[in-house]
C-alpha cells in the first residue's frame, strides 16, 4: 500500500477519535451538570441518575440495530446522522425547562446518538479500512471515547463555571453540528471506492446473520466477557469509584484528579493494547487484561487508609479500562468476519451497557445495605478474573469455515 492510499485510512481514524471524543463528552457532561441542576431547578440527584440510566438502556437498544446498519450500508450516514442527533439532543438540553423535556432530549434523543456514534460503530469501519496494523488504528480511533473525558470534559467544566450550563450545552451542540459535514464529507470517496462489505451483507438475511451468531462459541465468549467488562467499568467504576473516594472522607478535588490520571492512562492503555494486538496472542492479551484489572481491585480494600493508593488504582486500571475495546475488536473481525463485524459488535456493546446497568444498580444495592463497598469491589474481582478465563478458551487463529461464508450469487 502507497503512502497516498494510507493518508484516508488514517484520517478516518482521526475522524472517529474525534466524534467519539465529542459523544462521550456529551454523555459526561450529565454527572458535572448534575449539582447545578440539583440547586438551579430543585431537581434529585436520583431523577438525573434515573434519566442516565434510560439512555443507557435506550443504547443497548441502538447498538445492534447501528452495527447491522454499518453492515449493510456502510458508516457514513449512520456517523453523520449520529453525530447530528447528539447535537439536537444537547441542543434541547440547553433549553429544557422541564423534567420531562431532559428526559425527551437526553435520555432519548441524544442516547439514540450516543448508540450510533459508538466504539462498536468506528471500530468495524477501522477494521475494514485496515489489514496490517489493523489493532493499532482500531485502539487509537476507539481511544476517543475515554480522550473526551481527558480533553473534552475539563473544557467543559470550565465553560459550566464561567457560563453556565445552558451556554455549555449549546456549545456541545454547535460542535457536534459542526463535525457533521467532515464525516460525512471524508467518508463518501471511502463509500464508493472500497465498501463490497456492507454491498454483499445488503443481501443477507437478518436472520441468518443472527442465527450464524448465535450458533458461534466465539461469539459467546466474546459477548459474555464484555458484559462482564461492562459491569466492571462502566458499571462499578464510573459510577461508584467518586463517591467510594467521598465516603473514604477525601476531599471532591484529589478525588477528581485521581479520576483525571485513569482518563489519561486509559487513553494510552488502548493504544498500547491495539498495539500489542498486531503483536501477540490477542486471547492470552485480553486474558491478561482482564485479570489484571480484577486484581487491581484489591487495592480499593485498602484505599481508605491512604489516598495515595487511589493515585496507584487509578494508574493501574486506567492501563486495563478500555483496553479491551481493540483486542475484542481484533478478535471479532478475525473470528466472526467483516461481513458481520458491524452486528456482532453492536450486540456485544449491547452487552456491555446491560453489564454496566447492572453494576451501577447492584454498587448501590450493596452498599445500601453494608454501608460500605467491600462487597463491591469483590464482586468484580472474580468477575474480572472470570473474564478473563472466558477469553484464554480461545484460539488466536479462527477455526476454519467458521467466519461469515460470501452471500450467493
Amino acid at each position: 500500500m502507497t503512502r497516498t492510499s494510507l493518508i484516508g485510512p488514517w484520517l478516518l481514524v482521526g475522524i472517529g477519535f474525534l466524534a467519539l471524543a465529542l459523544a462521550f463528552s456529551a454523555r459526561s457532561a450529565l454527572g458535572l451538570a448534575m449539582p447545578l441542576w440539583e440547586s438551579e431547578l430543585g431537581w434529585p440527584r436520583s431523577f438525573v441518575s434515573f434519566g442516565g440510566a434510560l439512555a443507557l438502556v435506550v443504547m443497548a437498544v441502538v447498538a445492534p440495530v447501528a452495527g447491522n446498519l454499518v453492515d449493510r450500508h456502510g458508516a457514513r450516514l449512520l456517523l453523520g446522522g449520529g453525530t447530528a442527533v447528539v447535537g439536537f439532543g444537547m441542543l434541547l438540553v440547553a433549553v429544557m425547562d422541564s423534567r420531562w423535556l431532559f428526559l425527551f432530549a437526553f435520555s432519548l434523543i441524544a442516547a439514540l446518538g450516543f448508540g450510533a456514534v459508538a466504539t462498536h460503530v468506528v471500530a468495524t469501519v477501522v477494521a475494514r479500512l485496515f489489514e496490517r496494523h489493523r489493532g493499532l488504528a482500531t485502539g487509537i480511533a476507539t481511544s476517543g471515547s475515554t480522550a473526551g473525558q481527558l480533553l473534552v470534559v475539563p473544557l467543559l467544566a470550565l465553560l459550566l463555571t464561567d457560563v453556565g450550563w445552558r451556554w455549555s450545552f449549546l456549545a456541545l451542540g454547535l460542535a457536534c453540528f459542526a463535525l457533521v459535514p467532515v464525516i460525512v464529507i471524508s467518508l463518501r470517496r471511502r463509500a464508493t471506492e472500497q465498501d463490497e462489505e456492507p454491498a454483499a451483507a445488503a443481501h443477507e438475511p437478518l436472520r441468518e446473520r443472527l442465527w450464524f451468531l448465535v450458533r458461534s462459541p466465539v461469539f459467546h465468549i466474546l459477548f459474555w466477557s464484555f458484559a462482564l467488562c461492562g459491569f466492571t467499568t462502566t458499571g462499578v467504576i464510573e459510577t461508584h469509584l467518586l463517591p467510594y473516594a467521598a465516603a473514604c472522607g477525601f476531599p471532591p478535588l484529589p478525588s477528581a484528579t485521581a479520576y483525571g490520571v485513569l482518563s489519561a492512562v486509559n487513553l494510552a492503555g488502548m493504544i498500547l493494547a491495539g498495539w500489542l494486538s498486531d503483536q501477540m496472542n490477542r486471547p492470552l492479551l485480553l486474558g491478561i487484561i482482564y485479570i489484571a484489572r480484577g486484581l487491581s481491585f484489591i487495592l480499593l480494600l485498602y484505599v481508605a487508609a491512604d489516598i495515595r493508593l487511589l493515585f496507584i488504582f487509578a494508574v493501574l486500571f486506567g492501563i486495563f479500562d478500555y483496553s479491551t475495546v481493540p483486542p475484542t475488536a481484533s478478535l471479532v473481525a478475525s473470528h466472526l468476519g467483516l461481513r458481520v463485524m458491524g452486528l456482532a459488535m453492536g450486540l456485544i456493546s449491547a452487552g456491555h451497557a446491560l453489564g454496566g446497568a447492572v453494576g451501577a444498580f447492584l454498587g448501590g444495592w450493596l452498599f445500601d445495605a453494608f454501608a460500605r463497598y467491600d462487597w463491591v469491589w469483590l464482586l468484580s474481582i472474580g468477575l474480572a478474573v472470570l473474564a478473563g478465563l472466558l477469553v484464554l478458551m480461545l484460539r488466536d487463529t479462527p477455526p476454519v469455515g467458521r467466519t461469515m461464508a460470501p452471500a450467493a450469487a
